[in-house]
C-alpha cells in the first residue's frame, strides 16, 4: 500500500514537472520569430505613454496565473451567456490593461495568424514592463495555451486580498508552490504602481504598525467615507521606479497595504525584507526567479486549451 502511494506521488511530481517542462524560452522562433520584438515594442509604447500601465500588465500577469493557472483566463471578458473572472472582487474595477494586451495581440496576429497565446503575451509583457521601469530581465519560458473557460468563485477564492495576514499569504502562496522567499520578492512588485483608497483606508486609520506621517500624509485623499477610488502610490520613494524601495519603506512601517506590512512585522519574513533592502541585486535576482516559478503554475500546453484570435473571448 505504502509503495502504490508512493507511485501515486512520483506519478504526480512527473505529471507537475511534464508541465512545466514542456515550456520552452525558444517556443517561437521559428514559428513566430517576431512575437518577442512586437511584444516588447506594444508594452514600450503603453508604458511610455502612462508609467502606470507597467504595474497593471505585471499584476494582470499574476491575477491570471493565481487562477487556474497562467493561461489568459483573466483576459476572458464576460457575456450574456458567460461569467468570467473580471467581475470578482479583486478584480472588479481594479485590473486594467486589458486593452493594451488586446492592441499588442492584434500587432502580433498581423505578424503570425493565431500562433501566440494570450497567457504567453501576458508572461512577455509583465518582464517587459517591469524591464520599462528600470528593473531586471529574465527568460521567459513559452508555450503556454489559451483556456476556453475563466471561473469568478476560484478568482475570489485564489487571489489573496489587500487584508491577509503573513499565515493567510503564505499559506496561499504555498498552494501555488511558491515559497516564502517567492512570496516576498513577488510583493516587491509593489515597488510600481498605485492602489485606490478602498484597499488601504482601514490601515492608515486604524493600525498602529505605521508611521504616524505617513499614515496622515495619505488621510488628505483617503477619507474616512468617500473617495474609494481615489489612488496612491504603493511605494512612495520611487512609484515609478521598479528598484527594492519598497522593502526599505517596509522597515520604516511605510507599507502602503495591510498584506505589505505584515511582511515586516515581526514574523517569518524579517529577514527576507531586511535582506532585499539591503541588496538590490539580491532582491533582483529573487524576483526574477519567482517571476519564472509564478509563470509556470498550472500552464496548458500541447493540445489543451486553445490559441485565441481575441484575448477578451474564446474562438467561435
Amino acid at each position: 500500500m505504502a509503495s502504490a502511494s508512493r507511485l501515486g506521488l512520483v506519478v504526480l511530481v512527473a505529471m507537475a514537472s511534464a508541465a512545466s517542462a514542456q515550456l520552452s524560452s525558444t517556443f517561437y522562433d521559428t514559428s513566430c520569430p517576431n512575437a518577442l520584438a512586437t511584444i516588447k515594442a506594444g508594452v514600450t509604447t503603453a508604458v511610455q505613454n502612462e508609467a502606470r500601465m507597467g504595474a497593471s500588465l505585471v499584476r494582470l500577469h499574476f491575477h491570471d496565473c493565481f487562477v487556474d493557472g497562467c493561461d489568459g483566463s483573466v483576459l476572458l471578458a464576460d457575456t450574456g451567456s458567460f461569467i468570467g473572472e473580471q467581475g470578482a472582487a479583486p478584480n472588479n474595477n481594479s485590473i486594467r490593461g486589458m486593452n493594451v494586451i488586446d492592441n499588442i495581440k492584434t500587432q502580433v496576429e498581423a505578424v503570425c495568424k493565431q500562433t501566440v497565446s494570450c497567457a504567453d503575451i501576458l508572461a512577455v509583457a509583465a518582464r517587459d514592463s517591469v524591464v520599462a521601469l528600470g528593473g531586471p530581465t529574465w527568460t521567459v519560458l513559452l508555450g503556454r495555451r489559451d483556456s476556453t473557460t475563466a471561473s469568478k468563485t476560484n478568482a475570489e477564492n485564489d487571489l489573496p486580498p489587500p487584508t491577509f495576514d503573513l499565515q493567510n499569504l503564505t499559506t496561499l502562496f504555498g498552494n501555488k508552490q511558491l515559497s516564502m522567499t517567492d512570496m516576498v520578492a513577488l510583493s516587491g512588485a509593489h515597488t510600481i504602481g498605485q492602489s485606490q483608497c478602498r484597499f488601504f483606508r482601514d490601515r492608515i486609520y486604524n493600525e498602529t504598525n505605521i508611521n504616524t506621517t505617513f499614515a496622515t500624509s495619505l488621510r488628505a485623499n483617503c477619507p474616512q467615507s468617500g473617495g474609494d477610488s481615489s489612488l496612491a502610490p504603493l511605494d512612495t520613494q520611487t512609484p515609478n521606479g521598479f528598484d527594492n524601495a519598497y522593502y526599505t519603506n517596509l522597515m520604516s512601517q511605510k507599507g502602503l497595504l495591510h498584506s505589505d506590512q505584515v511582511l515586516f512585522n515581526g514574523g517569518g519574513a524579517d529577514n527576507t525584507v531586511r535582506s532585499f533592502a539591503s541588496s538590490a541585486a539580491t532582491f533582483n535576482s529573487a524576483f526574477t526567479t519567482a517571476m519564472v516559478n509564478m509563470g509556470n503554475i498550472a500552464p496548458k500546453t500541447g493540445t489543451q486549451g486553445q490559441i485565441r484570435l481575441v484575448c477578451s473571448k474564446v474562438n467561435s
